[in-house]
């Protein structure tokens, strides 16, 4: 079966942005479009209908009996004041297909003259889940990258953006039609969770880049439920991956700074240790590693005088 489009409805938009994504790294991009749709009250206008064979990668199992997965949808929507055109892949096809399926959404783009495309991204980084989230851009021309710097959001320096999100930059300037793809900076060790907090801070910037008002407020439940999940995950990778956090300044004598993480350890295995004179061990141990005992010295030997 040949790709098709199926219109809903003809619809009289005047110089449209798109915003479109496919499911990536923590949800972001789809995410982020997702939201829009539903606050922006858009009207589903078109669909794209693939191959089914193009997009299967796997098998649906229920109750032990293997099926077919219904074949994903590729869904164009409208919101008018300003007029925005949304899609949303729910897959990505990959290699040839995929090609094809984004062939197709930026022939929809050229036919309602659409100025300017925006994805987004997730953007993998060593932090913490209580940082923001930082947006980076990345442009497919010079003026647009200019624009990106001008309007105060960092630069991509180098890298690459995996996957349709990102191949959109280049087919989109084939057809000469600006875009751009905003990232959020996300923790690197929970790429596979939802991060509402990164699609929050993106929303943020195209209400500044559109002049638009998309209220977020319905995000921060999600964002702290989420936060709350993160937050017992970091505490047990910790030992094994690099979190980036502002340094704690210690005595003025010691030449060390030390992340904020860690000094939230050593007073947790103190507090333990105050309990259980076995857990002393691993203590000394941390304040080994970080050539922190000389510091920490005398309270260190108060809890053997307490468990005496």
């Amino acid at each position: 079966m040949e790709d098709n489009i199926r219109y809903y409805k003809s619809i009289d938009v005047v110089d449209p942005v798109m915003i479109a994504a496919w499911p990536g790294m923590g949800n972001v991009a789809l995410g982020t479009v997702d939201y829009i749709r539903r606050k922006l009250k858009a009207v589903r206008f078109a669909e794209i209908k693939i191959d089914p064979l193009g997009a299967l990668d796997s098998m649906e199992v229920r109750n032990g009996l293997s099926k077919f997965p219904k074949t994903p949808l590729n869904t164009f929507y409208y919101a008018k004041d300003p007029d925005i055109i949304l899609f949303e892949g729910e897959v990505q096809p990959a290699g040839r297909s995929g090609i094809d399926l984004l062939t197709k959404v930026l022939g929809v783009a050229a036919n309602l003259k659409v100025s300017k495309i925006f994805t987004g991204a997730a953007f993998p980084m060593p932090i913490s889940y209580k940082d923001a989230s930082e947006i980076y851009g990345a442009a497919n021309k010079e003026l647009l990258r200019d624009h990106l710097k001008n309007s105060g959001i960092k630069l991509m320096e180098t890298g690459h953006i995996s996957g349709l999100n990102g191949l959109m930059l280049g087919f989109a300037a084939k057809k000469g039609i600006d875009a751009i793809c905003l990232l959020a900076t996300m923790p690197q060790y929970a790429i596979s969770l939802p991060n509402p907090k990164a699609s929050a801070a993106i929303i943020e910037t195209l209400n500044r880049m559109l002049n638009v008002s998309i209220d977020i407020q319905e995000l921060n439940g999600y964002i702290k439920d989420m936060e709350e999940r993160m937050s017992i995950i970091e505490d047990k990778v910790k030992d094994v991956i690099t979190i980036e956090e502002e340094p704690v300044e210690l005595h003025p004598h010691h030449d060390k700074k030390i992340p904020g993480y860690i000094m939230e350890r050593i007073e947790k295995l103190f507090t333990e240790a105050k309990g259980d004179r076995n857990k002393a061990s691993s203590l000394k141990s941390e304040l080994d590693r970080w050539d922190l005992y000389g510091l920490y010295e005398d309270r260190f030997l108060d809890l053997f005088k307490e468990n005496q």
